[in-house]
């Protein structure tokens, strides 16, 4: 086309009879014939750069929920901390359980300042020793029990917060499936209402219709972009702080399968999930184990009422002679110290008062926890009961049946038995049911993921 256009105007401006009007046009038509030119380059050169192979995107693989938790699980930087952590601390135990390290001396025992001569004094030695100090029987085993039980509650913690990240990671990706859900529905929406503004602009044109009809479509449409602006901004939300769970960069796209599977399992009572909790949730274990901690602490401080001692053994050269001509003896000494708790009231008797106290509140803690545990598994297992009900209603029975009164009022519209607005209305309450739908679907799928973790499960099928 654009070839027969440019052979045109040459063909115009190379007439011999022709007239200086059409000579000009020729001209203007020659200015024209080479504007395009330049265009039809400028456009072949973007479309070969943008096909270039260094700048070809990459297809992008859907994530699913099972690879978004592999992911999360293997890179997510708060649980590799927590993990070094634990290795931390189970490098402690060993530490404590472990006797303080011996002293060696080196001494210079009676030296005389006016020669420093080793053999001028008879008490004049040279000595060096060993010495050892020894808390009293039993500090050292306790004080290896409070820290092995810091240190599996350290490990426990982060099985604790493995399974709150993939409760996370599980309901911020459902709430992004819902989200590309929603948004499908208002693009299948629009499309629809186009149809209806079609309709309704023809039956204007032939004097069977109202010019409000398509007034209406239109103002419904605005509402359905606005709807889609508001969506499109919430996925964006979602989506940087899936990309945060997983440690992936925020320009990162996350696009999900088109499919998902809609199945929901059906539940035992709740009972059931709060013995499971009362056995596999880490968080009681971790309590557990510090109440074992504190307990272990409390009789570490009771031994602190007993007296720690320490041995030493020393041995010191002699150098120079008796008045008899023999050679000085060596000395050997042996030394033995106690700690004596002497300001015990108002010392070690205050720490066993604090460690009581600390004993105490660690088993309250491990208490309310219990009871707020069960609690938690209560609240999301009737969310889900609830959840599944409402989905089940929508897509059993509400959506086929607002789907089949708006295809009866489609017919009744175009024969001019139902009026444009009870359309339209029929229309937008399809549209809120399927919306309702894959709203109450997500929410089911994220109290079931509160439910696992709360009960100490990975998944609940």
């Amino acid at each position: 086309m654009i070839c027969t256009f440019l052979s045109r105007c040459a063909g115009a401006s190379a007439l011999p009879g022709a007239s200086p009007r059409f000579r000009g046009g020729a001209v203007r038509c020659r200015s024209t014939a080479v504007n395009v030119v330049f265009l039809l380059l400028a456009w072949v050169t973007m479309g070969a750069a943008a096909q270039s192979p260094t700048e070809t995107a990459l297809p992008i693989s859907a994530l699913t929920l099972p690879e978004a938790l592999r992911i999360a699980v293997d890179g997510n930087p708060g649980l590799i901390e927590l993990r070094e952590r634990a290795l931390a601390a189970a490098e402690v135990p060993s530490q404590a359980g472990t006797l303080p390290d011996p002293k060696l001396n080196f001494n210079a025992l009676n030296l005389p300042v006016d020669t420093f001569s080793r053999s001028q004094e008879a008490m004049t030695q040279m000595q060096f020793g060993v010495s050892q100090s020894f808390p009293f029987p039993g500090t050292l085993s306790l004080r290896r029990e409070a820290a092995t039980y810091e240190a599996q509650a350290a490990s426990l913690s982060v099985d604790e917060a493995r399974l709150r990240l993939l409760r996370d990671v599980k309901k911020v990706w459902w709430e992004l499936a819902y989200l590309d859900r929603a948004m499908a529905i208002i693009r299948d929406n629009l499309t629809l209402i186009d149809q209806f503004i079609d309709i309704a602009n023809t039956k204007y044109g032939v004097g069977k219709g109202l010019q409000q009809d398509v007034l209406l479509g239109q103002v419904e449409r605005g509402r359905l972009h606005d709807r889609m602006l508001q969506l499109q901004g919430m996925r964006g939300v979602m989506a940087a702080r899936l990309n945060a769970l997983l440690a992936r960069p925020q320009n990162t796209l996350v696009k999900l399968p088109e499919r998902i599977d809609e199945a929901l399992p059906t539940l035992s009572m709740p009972g059931r999930f709060i013995s499971e909790a009362e056995q596999r949730r880490p968080l009681l274990a971790v309590l557990e184990n510090k109440v074992k901690a504190a307990e272990a602490n409390r009789d570490l401080a009771k031994k602190s009422l007993y007296p720690n001692f320490s041995l030493g053994a020393n041995y010191g050269l002699r150098s120079g002679q008796n008045p008899n001509g023999s050679n000085r003896a060596d000395f050997f000494s042996v030394m033995l110290s106690v700690e004596i708790p002497l300001y015990a009231g108002s010392k070690q008797r205050r720490l066993v008062s604090q460690r009581s106290a600390e004993l105490s509140a660690q088993n309250d803690a491990l208490l309310d926890t219990r009871n707020q545990v069960s609690a938690e598994v209560q609240a999301a297992w009737y969310a889900f009961q609830q959840a599944q009900e409402q989905s089940r209603l929508f897509h059993g029975g509400i959506i086929p049946q607002s789907r089949q009164t708006v295809e009866s009022m489609l017919a009744g519209y175009q024969v001019n038995k139902v009026d444009f607005l009870n359309l339209m209305q029929s229309q937008i309450s399809l549209y809120n049911f399927e919306q309702q739908y894959w709203r109450a679907l997500a929410q089911a799928r994220q109290a079931l993921a509160d439910l696992a973790a709360a009960s100490g499960q990975e998944s609940i099928e």
